[in-house]
């Protein structure tokens, strides 16, 4: 959304809201990073880890900007950036429409016409992403909805465990 939708405060004991407010969670049109992550860097006054879970589909200045104000409020930011296999292979065939499921608009196209350049502007995007986050010490996971998220979880947390005994972790 453009705004805040759902607020649960810091605490360690509010793990199960979290993932009822994760469970609830619904499409509402175009959203926006900038807007809610600016309020929330606002609205915390202690250090302090920030998940944000996105497809990050935003020009990669204005995510990058976004995040940076989360680690400019002292929080330490883990990006889990979900996307579809299809987002990631694109493997369609024949002549489609696409709907932006945000919008609502419709796209006519010929996949194999655009699949090089689609390629090439998503390879871009998560290549300024990925540069952007290690520059400003953020987290960043790639996840592919398809796969198990627990896996997805326990991979990260190992690597991030390993980083710690090497000192390596903020």
């Amino acid at each position: 959304a453009e705004d805040v939708v759902d607020y649960i405060p810091p605490s360690a004991r509010h793990l199960d809201l979290c993932l009822h407010a994760l469970q609830r969670a619904s499409t509402r049109g175009a959203g926006g990073l900038v807007g809610p992550l600016s309020k929330a860097a606002e609205s915390l006054r202690r250090r302090g880890i920030a998940v944000l879970i996105s497809d990050l589909y935003e020009k990669s200045e204005e995510v990058l900007r976004a995040v940076r104000g989360l680690r400019a409020s002292g929080q330490d930011v883990i990006v889990f950036h979900v996307l579809d296999p299809a987002e990631l292979d694109f493997p369609f065939q024949g002549a489609a429409n696409f709907r932006d499921m945000e919008t609502g608009s419709v796209v006519p196209i010929l996949p194999e016409k655009i699949r090089e350049g689609y390629h090439a502007v998503f390879r871009g995007h998560l290549e300024r992403l990925q540069d952007g986050f290690a520059a400003s010490r953020v987290d960043y996971q790639l996840l592919d909805i398809s796969r198990p998220l627990d896996l997805a979880l326990f991979r990260y947390l190992v690597h991030r465990l390993q980083q710690q005994k090497r000192g390596r972790l903020r």
